[in-house]
């Protein structure tokens, strides 16, 4: 029979490893009695663990969430997996939490088998980052948003709009979108009648919350979609259409999620449904993809590239 302390290691893992553990089967893995589960189960529960159970041949126990945050168990992948996204939360998008995740990630490193520090170092140093800076959201903000969400309760804050401007909005909040670059919050804005787009660092949230709401069916493709063609076009100055002369599984592997929606037209071509706020910008985008293209939409994008082939064609000829 094991030692008490190394069984209740055990017994906590088969806890985290799945949901719902009937009694017998947790007796039969640990090599002990029915009652002297019970006895550990009451041990853990001492040690802060809220373990919920059950009784009667169907009873069984299952491992809940406390009001402290006891230790957990890992094994070696779930390890390496929270180490490489505290590495990543440490230089991203959310305010304040690059410290916490350096405090985190010391933490656990000190805890590590050199096994798998050597494993986290070498993915660390042969890793770059190409993320683009971008405005960063406080976390406060990211966990109020996204309560809402779960809670499916009115939201009401305080949002700054392009110019500046700040303006009060009351939504039924759908989803949190993270582009690669940006937070934005799709929801449904009770005084438009209408689905919107926020971008989260621009949403200062009040508080109460409003009241509970019944969730509305997502807009067409959903909320991934709705955003990247709210923050892809209509969140710009200049909306445009290009058709791209590519195959889209091309150009998808090119662009970043933020550019755009890109639509299959024959195999062979697709368009993008981008903008930007200065034509020039997007022409000088486009320009980079290295790939034939054709201005559908705006005139004044068709405009822009005659002048400037005018010029380039005369700076060529010498």
């Amino acid at each position: 029979m094991l030692e008490t302390s190394v069984r209740l290691l055990r017994l906590l893992s088969l806890l985290q490893a799945r949901p719902d553990w009937p009694g017998p089967e947790l007796a039969a893995r640990l090599e002990v009695t029915p009652r002297t589960v019970r006895n550990d189960v009451e041990r853990l529960r001492l040690l802060g663990y809220r373990i919920d159970s059950t009784s009667g041949p169907a009873g069984g126990y299952r491992l809940g969430a406390g009001a402290a945050l006891p230790p957990l168990i890992l094994d070696d992948e779930e390890a390496v997996a929270v180490a490489v996204g505290l590495h990543a939360a440490a230089s991203g998008t959310v305010t304040g939490i690059e410290e916490t995740s350096l405090r985190a990630l010391a933490k656990l490193r000190q805890m590590l088998p050199s096994r798998l520090r050597h494993r986290i170092e070498a993915l660390r140093a042969a890793t770059l980052s190409v993320s683009v800076p971008g405005p960063t959201v406080d976390v406060a903000t990211l966990t109020a948003v996204s309560a809402a969400v779960r809670d499916h309760e009115r939201l009401r804050f305080d949002y700054r709009g392009r110019e500046g401007a700040s303006s009060v909005r009351d939504v039924e909040p759908h989803r949190l979108v993270y582009t690669g670059r940006r937070w934005y919050l799709l929801a449904w804005d009770v005084a438009r009648d209408d689905w919107r787009t926020f971008r989260a660092d621009r949403i200062s949230p009040r508080t109460p919350n409003g009241p509970r709401f019944t969730p509305r069916t997502p807009p067409e493709g959903g909320a991934v979609a709705h955003v990247l063609s709210g923050t892809g076009s209509r969140a710009w100055l200049h909306r445009a259409r290009i058709r791209l002369h590519a195959p889209v599984e091309e150009i998808t592997e090119r662009l970043p999620p933020e550019a755009g929606l890109v639509h299959d037209e024959d195999g062979r071509s697709c368009v993008l449904e981008t903008g930007s706020d200065s034509l020039r910008d997007l022409v000088m985008f486009l320009t980079r993809l290295d790939v034939a293209f054709t201005a559908l939409e705006p005139p004044e994008l068709r405009d822009l590239l005659r002048t400037m082939a005018d010029r380039y064609r005369a700076a060529a000829d010498g």
